[in-house]
């Protein structure tokens, strides 16, 4: 049985991400943050890869509030 500390560290940082690609498929420009409905919508997308993209984004924005606290 594996223990939870055999997790990949920094596994988020090694993945093969396309930075702005999700912002160039909703049409949001540079710099503008996405809205949560515009966000929302695209995680209930017919289009496999902008659904897994949005929800990728929501899982992220999660995370970076945990930390904040």
């Amino acid at each position: 049985m594996k223990k939870k500390t055999d997790k990949p560290k920094k596994f988020i940082q090694k993945m093969d991400l396309k930075k702005g690609a999700l912002r160039e498929e909703l049409h949001v420009p540079a710099g503008k943050d996405i809205p949560a409905k515009k966000l929302a919508k695209a995680a209930k997308s017919s289009n496999p890869t902008l659904k897994k993209r949005a929800v990728l984004a929501e899982t992220f924005k999660k995370m970076n509030k945990k930390k904040a606290k």
